[in-house]
């Protein structure tokens, strides 16, 4: 066996041998990030924690984008942590930082803990439906990002060509494959790890797990208000294009779960 090039003129010509060794892979994932100690380190200096803390739920706030170092082992969540008390006068300013980073912790020890929760439903659906009542695929139009829905099929696409989605955009997708369309969390947690250069199985199932209430007190909906609150300027938030999602809080809880006699789902 002949071994493996190390040397190669350019990034698009290590894309190019990278895509020929795995054909099936599919986007562009390899152009959103740059690999390595130094992108990395370069990345963790540019941080801004307290303006994350404002900012955070929005499309364009100020995200890190540290996760794929963190997933892969380039950076530990003590030296993001530490990189970030650094930046703080005080460390009340980062709280939703430093909390952030908790939860990764946090689902890690669940997982060691728990791991046949990884896949399996923790708790029984709250949405008035059993797990039998959800679909075991994820359906074509939604993995192809083809949905008809302009936010949504924004989100996917990005998804599918950068191997990258902003947090609050990852809830949206899991609500809209498991409450309105009604797709087992299992599907949509598989899919975004084939897609996912920062997928860690742990923070991701968990996540998906709340949103679908399997892990929760109850499931996580959104509206078209509530997109237009955080996305607006990033993705097509127009009710023409986004009809689904253009309804009251009420409207969606009567829609989606009409065997529900009090409470409800909720935003954020």
């Amino acid at each position: 066996m002949e071994p493996l090039p190390t040397q190669f003129a350019d990034r698009a010509a290590l894309i190019a041998h990278v895509a020929a060794l795995a054909p099936w892979a599919e986007g562009q994932a390899s152009d959103a990030f740059l690999g390595g100690p130094e992108a990395a380190t370069a990345r963790l200096a540019a941080i801004t924690p307290i303006e994350y803390a404002r900012t955070r739920n929005h499309g364009n706030g100020a995200i890190t984008r540290l996760s794929p170092y963190i997933t892969h082992g380039v950076l530990s969540l003590d030296a993001v942590r530490c990189a970030a008390l650094a930046k703080a006068a005080q460390p009340v300013q980062i709280t939703k930082f430093i909390q952030e980073l908790a939860w990764r912790d946090f689902w890690q020890g669940v997982a060691h803990r728990h791991p046949h929760w990884l896949w399996t439903d923790v708790e029984p659906y709250k949405t008035g439906f059993a797990a039998a009542d959800y679909a075991p695929e994820l359906p074509d139009d939604i993995a192809q990002g083809r949905t008809g829905i302009a936010c949504i099929d924004a989100f996917i696409a990005e998804l599918r060509t950068t191997g990258y989605l902003h947090n609050h955009a990852r809830m949206y997708l899991a609500s809209y494959v498991v409450h309105f369309r009604r797709v087992r969390w299992q599907a949509g947690a598989r899919w975004f790890l084939q897609h996912l250069l920062d997928g860690d199985v742990a923070s991701n199932n968990f996540s998906w797990q709340w949103v679908a209430s399997t892990f929760s007190h109850k499931p996580y909906i959104f509206n078209l208000e509530n997109v237009a609150k955080y996305f607006t300027g990033v993705v097509d938030v127009s009710p023409a294009h986004n009809a689904l999602l253009d309804a009251t809080y009420e409207a969606l809880n009567a829609r989606l779960f009409p065997r529900m006699l009090h409470g409800g789902a909720h935003g954020r």
